[in-house]
Formats: C-alpha cells, structure tokens, sequence
C-alpha cells in the first residue's frame, strides 16, 4: 500500500475508535497498532475487533500489523499517534529509544497530564525525545469514542504550529462522519483537553450528590472561564474560547453519558472511595490524575482556580463531596 505508515500506540477505546476512522478514510496509508499485550494481539488477528473496548467495531488491520512491541512500531512508522491513558505513556514507551521520534510526526491523542513530570504530552515529547514543536500534533474533541463507533457525525480539531502537518493529519482523519477543524494553538488545545475532565469528575461529582441541571450549567459556565483564565496565564495567545475544541469538548464531557470523568465523579459524589471508583469503572479517568498535577502547575504559577481546588481537595484530601460543593455553590456566579 502506498503512503505514509501510521503507527498507533495504545489499545483502549479512544485509540480502537481513531484506528476506525484511519481505516474509514479513503486516503491510501498503511496502519500498524501497537496493544498491549499478546492475548489481545491475537484475540484481534484472529476475530477482527478489539475483545477489551468498542468490541462491536470490526477493524481491517492485516495481521502482521499488529504488535506489542512499540518500538518496533514506531521505528517503521512515518507517522505516530499516542493514544495510552496518561498515566501509562511512560510505561508504553519504556523500551523506545530516545532518538526514535526523529524526523517523524509525532501526534498525540492524549488527553491528560503525564505525572511526575506534571507536563503535557507536547512538552514531555520535546523534553524527553527532543521532538521539534512543529513536528508534534495534538488531536482534540469534542468526540467520545463511542459515537465513533455508531458512525455519529462528530468533529476533531488538529492543532500543531505546522499548518502543513496540522492539513496533513486532518486529511486523513476525515470521513463520512468525521469533520475536523485545523488549530494552531497546540497548547490551548492540550490544556483544554486536560481541565474539561476535571471539570467533568466535578459535575459528576454534584450529580451524585443530588445537585440538578440548574447547578450543573452555572458550573460549566464557570468551569469555561476558569478554564481560560488558566489558560490565559500558561499560554497567552489570542483565541476564542467558545470554539469547538474548548467550550465543544468541556461541554460533550460534562454532559455526555459517556463520559467516564462525569461517572467517575457521580460515584465519588455517591460515597465511593476513588480506589473503589476505578476498580468498578474498569477504565482510566484522566481528571483524576489531572486533579493532582494541575494542582502543581497552578502553584508554580500562581493560579486560582476554584472548581479544580475543589476536586482536588475530594479526590486527594479525602474532604465531604457535599461539603465542598456547598461551598463552591456560594463562590459562583
């Protein structure tokens, strides 16, 4: 097959619905998938869907394009997406070379904070592979991985300070019910998919605890200027905070049956401890981890963000859902 390769790392939900629509597109690439382990692996060589997530999308992958060694991958890959919760991107890159992402594009459809670090994917790929910020992209929402899957037409926004590669990567993500926007705020664009899931766990949160849609959309409308005030300081560049890949994403997140930060918080909002929420759930909420590490990047820089305080003092000070909410209701406005 002619054209670029692209390399897919990571097997869950957001990563088998993105290799539907690489598939789906009719533009000529070959993809090659990274999983994680080999009963997978041969569980999608075998039946042709993925047994642990969306397992009701059939997905034509040739057989010796599935891997579990991501170096590998990547090595024979001219184009990369990241899609691992995370949490877990340093473990599924553990045995990559550093010099591995050279002369590729590297994009990223990750949307958390990598711990320990407390960096996006796009500074932790800069850092730590020394990839040039032109050749990294960011993929954003609004779109869950479920809708994906039901062919429900839904929008991405490709953002990268190369226009060239921002063009390149939408091409080959558009189809009969994919529509993408290009984006140069690449930061923005991270950031935004960082904070809407804390936002999220918090209007689960309230849910749980029996709070209604009246509070629930004066949070949002508070939780999209919180969110570009943050955003205002880390990054200050002009955009329009109303558009798709902000107030879209922070909103189909908070509201959306699938969202997992929103389940994630009513059962916290319902008296489930965290360990006992994830265990449950089966599957990575990133607001939780994102609480902690926005926590420290607003202390280093000096920035007040009362919803996110709010979920972190639940989350990680183990403080009463209900009396934290209590309090956050008389701060907004």
């Amino acid at each position: 097959m002619s054209g670029p390769k692209v390399g897919m790392i990571g097997n869950g939900s957001w990563a088998t619905a993105v290799v539907k629509i690489l598939k789906d597109n009719k533009k000529s690439k070959s993809v090659i998938w990274w999983v994680r382990s080999e009963e997978t692996a041969e569980h999608l060589k075998k039946y042709g869907h993925n047994p642990n997530y969306l397992s009701e999308v059939r997905l034509n992958i040739k057989k010796e394009n599935i891997r579990t060694n991501a170096a590998e991958v990547i090595e024979q890959s001219d184009i990369v997406i990241l899609n691992t919760p995370a949490a877990y991107l340093k473990d599924a890159l553990k045995k990559v070379p550093r010099k591995a992402f050279q002369d590729k594009i590297v994009v990223s459809a990750i949307k958390g904070i990598v711990p320990e670090s407390n960096q996006i994917v796009g500074d932790y790929l800069k850092d730590h592979y020394k990839v040039p910020i032109e050749n990294i992209v960011v993929i954003g929402g609004p779109c869950h991985a479920e809708e994906v899957a039901q062919e429900r037409l839904s929008y991405l926004t490709i953002a990268s300070t190369s226009t060239q590669n921002a063009k390149k990567i939408a091409a080959m993500l558009e189809t009969r019910y994919i529509k993408t926007i290009v984006s140069d705020d690449i930061y923005g664009t991270e950031y935004a998919a960082v904070l809407k899931n804390i936002y999220a766990v918090a209007g689960g949160i309230c849910n749980g605890i029996g709070f209604g849609d009246n509070f629930q959309a004066v949070l949002v409308s508070n939780a999209i200027r919180e969110m570009e005030h943050f955003m205002d300081k880390i990054h200050p560049i002009d955009r329009n905070i109303m558009e798709s890949a902000y107030l879209g994403d922070l909103l189909v997140t908070s509201y959306s049956q699938h969202s997992r930060n929103r389940t994630f918080g009513n059962m916290i909002g319902k008296g489930y401890r965290v360990r006992s929420a994830q265990l449950e759930m089966n599957m990575v909420a990133e607001g939780y981890y994102a609480s902690s590490c926005i926590q420290e990047i607003c202390k280093k820089h000096a920035i007040k963000l009362p919803i996110c305080d709010a979920v972190y003092r639940i989350l990680y000070q183990h403080q009463p859902p209900k009396e934290e909410m209590d309090k956050l209701a008389e701060t907004l406005n």
